[in-house]
């Protein structure tokens, strides 16, 4: 696993992998969006291959997981795991005293694993995530950096 912070010239990549694993994904606009100033976007890569990417947003020191993908293909290996704690090991490097993320309520496998590294339930948006048959909660989290 290699992990570096990547360019725009990877959006196509990295909204490929959010199609294939994310029900509803964020569209290659959406991810183009996400390289200005105040974001920074990681790749995990296994070889030369992109297997996942995080996407994080920081004023001041509160930063936001925006996004973070593993290729379906690559996860259950520690990828996502790898990934989240150098995005969290940035943060702090960077000045975060916080790292605030949403996950869908049905994300039982993504919240396992916030859990894990210390992040805490804050709170909940109702009908926050669009799903085939209709929304479901995103389950607001944080973990003090």
């Amino acid at each position: 696993m290699n992990l570096i912070e990547l360019s725009e010239s990877f959006v196509p990549q990295m909204a490929s992998i959010a199609a294939k694993a994310h029900s509803h994904p964020m569209s290659e606009t959406s991810i183009r969006s996400c390289f200005g100033e105040l974001y920074s976007s990681f790749g995990i890569f296994d070889s030369d291959k992109l297997c996942g990417f995080a996407i994080l947003h920081q004023i001041f020191e509160d930063a936001t997981l925006m996004d973070i993908c593993v290729d379906p293909s690559y996860q259950g290996r520690g990828f996502g795991k790898a990934l989240l704690n150098a995005v969290i090991a940035i943060a702090k490097d960077r000045g975060a005293e916080v790292l605030l993320l949403e996950v869908r309520q049905s994300g039982g496998t993504a919240r396992a694993l916030y859990e894990t590294l210390g992040f805490e339930t804050t709170g909940v948006r109702k009908g926050y995530y669009k799903t085939e048959a209709g929304s479901e909660d995103a389950i607001l989290m944080q973990l003090s950096l």
